[in-house]
């Protein structure tokens, strides 16, 4: 009986673990994520207290909306596949080469992945655009085109194939592809039948977050894309802002959580095949200084793309920024025209930067919790699917979570709809997977041996994830503040909705200041794309400062 006792009370100390640490996390994204996106979607689909069941068959029957499902899912194919034509060489760079500069090169590739669409937007805009720098040279614009648009999504994800795919690449033994060739295989033989189908999985995975990064895409497409082309993310936006038609977009979203929830699906495999299925090596016996002709061209050739594609987008943005005399746009921000904005510009950084640090406390909070229960090695299927249900708010339309908000945070207890707060809110609903991401593999990696030693002392479970975990996971937990800051400061979808008139942040400002027609408008949004680009990049470079694992994807 006493055996029986003492068995069981781990257990139920666990149990009871397990609904602590995951208590908060599903009340937050139950009342601020679940919540608002079924009453936009309710109301959307029933008029007058009546459902309207054929109203998915209406709207997917409307030529318009088969052209933007089309759009949608062709540009998202198109852009995947352009990427990783684009960053596998890059990938390869990364993994096997070492050359001087390489960890600045590492931090200056990811700058794109954490900047906001709409900066990147804007950068593209300001090369290929009107008044760009291709038309003052050659004539040549390519806003308005779906050029335009694919080579902003490669910008954006350069980033996800070289970390994801080189950071598997790095940690593959080279000697099992030099056997091969030992053996009599060809190098591209050899590469093909040992090296390919290793990294299927990382690639798949790749390609796999890629499309989905660009099947939601919104910013990007907003500013470059123009009337001509508009992806579900932005018909949502417009059906719900401009037309007014809440049952159109309610129809739109359910197609496109449809549609992501298959691709999270999918993502959810590979990585769990990826991990299961290879062994690895320390990625710092994988590199090595390139050798002979070949590999210091390829080595060429992928620094002159990386400083053509991603470096040459920021430098004429920022060159743009300063095309008035004396720092003229930037002196500009420093006044208010009492009609698009009711304060000056430049007073939506310090706006941005207090919401992105509440923000940022928000999700390591909720992250850190879902991190912490997720990494416990006797977590139940319902504990697991949290993980899903955290990677959700990346995939459904951010205009339907703002709207949302809107509509469903509006009545006692949760009036929060002329709230500060409400911006941090829809901010967070975004960082917290990323601090999930970030923290988990450091969590998993903690011997838990060293947990049950402490437990076994008489420590409690807070007592024990402030003695054991938090020391060993406190640089991780860094790391995942900062790119959920990062996050935080871009968000642009939700709100766009939520953000108040007297309090826009960056994002806002900027798609705002490029909705006004003339060059003083154009130049202060280039001043405050720069501005924000600098924050994000200082922010990752300290980031990147931080890192003392290279072999991970991130």
């Amino acid at each position: 009986m006493d055996v029986a006792r003492t068995e069981v009370a781990p257990k139920r100390r666990g149990s009871a673990a397990r609904l602590g640490l995951t208590a908060l996390p599903v009340a937050f994204f139950a009342v601020f994520f679940a919540y608002p996106v079924a009453a936009i979607v309710a109301r959307g689909l029933r008029v007058d207290g009546v459902w309207l069941p054929g109203a998915v068959v209406d709207v997917l029957a409307q030529p318009g909306m088969r052209h933007v499902l089309w759009f949608t899912t062709w540009q998202a194919l198109a852009s995947t596949v352009l990427t990783l034509l684009v960053a596998l060489p890059g990938a390869y760079v990364f993994a096997r080469f070492h050359f001087p500069g390489k960890e600045v090169l590492r931090a200056a590739v990811t700058v794109p992945f954490v900047l906001p669409t709409v900066v990147v937007g804007t950068a593209f805009l300001a090369l290929v655009g009107r008044g760009g720098l291709l038309d003052d040279l050659w004539g040549i614009r390519l806003d308005t085109t779906v050029w335009a648009i694919l080579l902003a999504h490669v910008f954006f994800n350069y980033a996800v194939v070289v970390r994801t795919v080189g950071g598997l690449w790095a940690q593959l033994d080279p000697r099992q592809e030099e056997a091969a060739r030992v053996l009599g295989a060809s190098r591209f033989a050899a590469w093909r039948q040992v090296t390919l189908p290793a990294l299927g999985p990382a690639v798949a995975a790749a390609a796999l977050m890629v499309f989905l990064f660009t099947f939601t895409s919104f910013g990007v497409v907003q500013i470059l894309g123009g009337p001509s082309f508009s992806t579900l993310e932005v018909e949502i936006y417009r059906q719900t802002s401009e037309i007014f038609d809440l049952s159109t977009a309610a129809v739109l979203t359910l197609v496109q959580f449809a549609a992501v929830g298959a691709v999270l699906v999918v993502h959810a495999w590979t990585v769990r095949r990826r991990e299961s299925a290879l062994r690895l090596v320390d990625a710092s016996r994988t590199a090595r200084r390139p050798r002979g002709a070949g590999q210091w061209t390829l080595l060429a050739s992928v620094l002159v793309t990386m400083s053509v594609l991603l470096v040459l987008p920021p430098a004429v943005l920022v060159l743009r920024s300063l095309d008035a005399p004396g720092l003229g746009y930037y002196r500009a921000l420093t006044r208010t025209d009492g009609g698009t904005f009711l304060v000056p510009p430049v007073d939506a950084v310090g706006t941005s930067l207090r919401y992105a640090v509440a923000a940022t406390l928000i999700a390591v909070l909720i992250g850190g919790l879902s991190a912490a229960a997720l990494a416990r090695r006797d977590a139940g299927r319902l504990v697991r699917g949290l993980d899903a249900l955290l990677m959700l708010p990346l995939g459904v339309s951010a205009v339907t979570v703002g709207f949302g908000f809107l509509i469903a945070l509006d009545r006692p207890p949760l009036d929060l709809r002329g709230s500060w707060i409400l911006v941090p809110l829809a901010q967070a609903l975004v960082g917290a997977p990323f601090v999930v991401r970030t923290m988990l593999p450091v969590l998993r990696a903690v011997d838990e041996r060293l947990r049950e030693a402490a437990a076994v002392l008489g420590a409690s479970p807070w007592q024990v994830w402030r003695e054991v975990d938090l020391p060993i996971v406190r640089r991780a937990l860094l790391i995942a503040a900062g790119f959920a800051f990062a996050v935080s400061l871009g968000e642009f979808g939700a709100t766009v909705f939520i953000a108040r008139p007297g309090a826009p942040t960056l994002p806002v400002a900027v798609a705002r200041l490029l909705a006004r027609p003339g060059d003083l408008n154009y130049g202060q949004a280039m001043a405050l794309s720069t501005i924000l680009m600098v924050v994000c990049a200082m922010a990752l470079l300290v980031l990147e400062r931080l890192r003392t694992d290279r072999a991970g994807e991130w």
